[in-house]
């Protein structure tokens, strides 16, 4: 009977592709922002090759990547989504749901989420904790669980700039935003607030809540764009990956957070604080139907494109150390699959 089920699916699964009047000849890639610079770069050097077209990838950011990647099998729908974090459970669910139950993850490299300003601005050091109660919908004060009362750095703590909090965040739909909430926000917030809201009764992710009152913009999936207005803004802040701001860095430069600035060694070895795994994720089912899935995993990890002298790294990519690296080079040269239970 399994055997018959199995069989079942593939049949599905091929009419699924053959559904289409025209099966696509070009990869298809979606996802986060963060990861877009180096695949397009990837991209471009694999479609000049000549073998393949160049791939098509579209920055829908994280989370939107991830439903649209989930949504199904076939050529209507992507063959990758870009990452900068690692899959959900309740997207692995979504996938298994629609029958993308053989997927491929590739960790691309490591990377520094910058908190970054204008480069005509001071210098400033934040501590998780102030950059927490800059952000946090409601805060503790003297004992007590309030609306965020916070207007200028300065009412946080003296010792920072007497200007106001403007800062540029990414949408809720961003990978971005849930590292920054996971390595920021939760780490930031006090053990008071955290108790606070448990006596409340309130969720553990409360920590994590952004304010709404203005001082917190959303500036949509485009990184570029949160890089021109806080260039031209000197009080303004905004975050986003490394490799913006190695590629803006007449434009913008990165605060220092607990005394560290974002460095690539500083990023490989996790003694920034807000350093973090970037991903992508393959539909193993579309290998062999569109072509040169499989020769593109091979360019993308090859040591030409993410080694520590590697192309990518020339733009920001933060290389894996060596054991990482070979289980991820593995991954893409034997298709290993990851469980999605």
């Amino acid at each position: 009977m399994k055997k018959i089920i199995n069989i079942l699916f593939t049949l599905l699964i091929i009419a699924g592709f053959n559904s289409n009047s025209f099966a696509r000849d070009q990869i298809k890639i979606v996802g986060s922002s963060t990861v877009y610079p180096y695949a397009t770069v990837v991209a471009e050097k694999f479609g000049k090759q000549g073998s393949f077209k160049t791939p098509v990838i579209e920055s829908t950011g994280t989370g939107g990547g991830m439903k649209l990647f989930c949504a199904g099998v076939g050529t209507n729908h992507p063959d990758i989504t870009n990452a900068s974090r690692a899959i959900k459970s309740s997207e692995k669910e979504l996938c298994a749901k629609n029958g993308v139950t053989d997927i491929i993850e590739i960790v691309v490299g490591n990377d520094g989420i910058s908190f970054a300003h204008s480069v005509n601005s001071p210098d400033v050091n934040f501590t998780k904790e102030q950059l927490w109660r800059a952000l946090a919908m409601q805060v503790d004060v003297n004992g007590e669980l309030v609306d965020n009362p916070y207007k200028n750095w300065s009412d946080i703590d003296s010792s920072l700039p007497n200007t106001k909090i403007e800062i540029l965040i990414a949408p809720p739909t961003s990978g971005t935003r849930d590292a920054w909430n996971s390595l920021v926000m939760s780490k930031g917030c006090t053990d008071a607030a955290k108790s606070l809201f448990k006596e409340a009764g309130k969720k553990s992710d409360e920590c994590e809540k952004i304010r709404e009152d203005g001082y917190a913009v959303e500036a949509g999936e485009n990184d570029t764009l949160i890089v021109q207005k806080i260039s031209s803004n000197p009080n303004a802040f905004g975050f986003f990956g490394f490799s913006y701001l190695i590629s803006n860095k007449d434009k913008v430069k990165a605060a220092s957070i607990e005394g560290v600035k974002p460095s690539l060694e500083g990023i490989q070895d996790y003694s920034y604080p807000v350093a973090r795994p970037l991903f992508f994720y393959v539909k193993k089912a579309h290998i062999g139907v569109i072509p040169g899935i499989q020769e593109f995993l091979k360019e993308f990890t090859s040591k030409k494109a993410m080694g520590s002298r590697g192309y990518l790294a020339d733009i920001g990519l933060v290389p894996l150390a060596s054991e990482k690296y070979k289980t991820t080079r593995t991954a893409a040269v034997d298709l290993n699959t990851i469980t999605l239970n």
